[in-house]
């Protein structure tokens, strides 16, 4: 377990970075860049606060029932922000919504399958 006062760096893989993307341009397209701007500065706060907290998130139900285990989320309803603490590192791999059935997105891109 992390203790609260060390720092990890975050670290975004490319596919949580088109998610981020994604998620901008649909919203800006749909309710305006002003919100789309607000969702975003959001998000970022969530994926920064994983910096001091990295262990808070729970496990991904949809990897648990697979037997993974090394992957944790924290949500942002209705989004989810998956990642994996190695090291000093946290490493967030995806920003999904979170009212999907994500267990065969998740295997795809996490384990490439």
């Amino acid at each position: 377990m992390s203790e609260g006062g060390a720092r990890h760096a975050v670290l975004l893989t490319a596919g949580a970075e088109q998610d981020l993307e994604a998620l901008y341009d649909y919203v800006a397209d749909t309710d305006g860049a002003g919100h789309a701007d607000r969702l975003l500065e959001r998000l970022m706060d969530a994926v920064d606060g994983l910096r001091r907290f990295p262990d808070r998130g729970s496990l991904p139900r949809e990897l648990t029932d697979l037997g993974i285990r090394e992957y944790r989320q924290v949500h942002f309803k209705p989004y989810r922000i998956l990642y994996r603490v190695i090291g000093a590192k946290v490493v967030v791999y995806a920003v999904l919504d979170g009212r999907r059935n994500l267990q065969a997105l998740l295997a795809r891109r996490l384990l490439g399958k």
